[in-house]
């Protein structure tokens, strides 16, 4: 069986979907149905983090709800003949927003680099502090550049980054460039949660050209036809957040991702 990271950063030639679930904003009970919602409808990753907000508990529960969860739709679709199942589960993975936002239950982390950061913090500082926890835990680190463009919303503030003008395809190459150099295995471009609008296409085409590193696109994709413009222009994981907390119906929430899906994927 494949660990979570080569799942992840193995291309596959068409763009999947990942959900961004916060602890912060739901019990873990809730996001762990929401994750269930988002794997049924066609999600291939489920993402926990997200908030400066939140406590090591609330995300460790969170991350063992949904894994119990997940265990449970292996189990239905090992049970059914006509499913197209795998034996491998879908990845729970960590998405913190520093060191404090950690669980020993998780997949993996996205052991990330905030790229274009002015405080040495994001840069470094956050990574010294966790990198003992992920460690004597055991959990499989997946180093990510991380990269926010305009308009960055909570995270370009938070992290105060030198965003990225969609105008600035040169640099934001470059950025892709020197991560990849680094040893970097995955590339995020981030509008910010909640942006009023995603990552431009031409930033995205920029990167794509620029490094062969799988492509994480998130931040202001709120639909299927912005799903698919950042496809179009080379993202190779999608990932919605903000959509994710706009549902506490379920069987709503299924159904708005499996659209999504299939507008991105044409």
């Amino acid at each position: 069986m494949r660990s979570a990271r080569e799942r992840i950063t193995h291309r596959i030639g068409y763009t999947r979907h990942g959900c961004l679930i916060d602890p912060a904003d739901q019990t873990p009970e809730l996001a762990a149905k929401k994750a269930m919602a988002a794997v049924h409808a066609g999600s291939s990753m489920i993402l926990v983090g997200g908030s400066t907000d939140t406590d090591m508990k609330n995300v460790h529960d969170t991350v063992v709800a949904i894994k119990e969860a997940l265990e449970l739709v292996d189990w239905a679709m090992s049970q059914d003949a006509d499913s197209e199942g795998t034996d491998e589960q879908t990845p729970v993975v960590l998405f913190p927003q520093g060191a404090a936002s950690l669980s020993t239950a998780a997949d993996a982390i996205t052991f990330m680099m905030l790229m274009n950061s002015t405080d040495p913090k994001f840069l470094i500082g956050e990574q010294v502090r966790g990198a003992p926890f992920v460690k004597k835990a055991g959990i499989e680190p997946i180093p990510m550049g991380y990269l926010i463009c305009e308009p960055g919303g909570q995270a370009g503030a938070v992290g105060r980054a030198d965003l990225i003008g969609p105008e600035e395809t040169e640099k934001a190459a470059a950025y892709a460039m020197a991560a990849e150099c680094m040893g970097f295995a995955l590339f995020y471009l981030e509008a910010g949660s909640g942006a009023e609008r995603p990552v431009s296409p031409e930033l995205i085409s920029a990167v794509r050209e620029a490094c062969d590193m799988p492509i994480f696109v998130g931040g202001g994709i709120r639909d299927g036809s912005a799903a698919r413009k950042a496809s179009e222009a080379g993202a190779d994981w999608v990932i919605t957040g903000n959509l994710i907390e706009d549902y506490d119906d379920t069987n709503e929430l299924q159904t708005v991702i499996s659209d999504l899906i299939k507008e991105m994927r044409g």
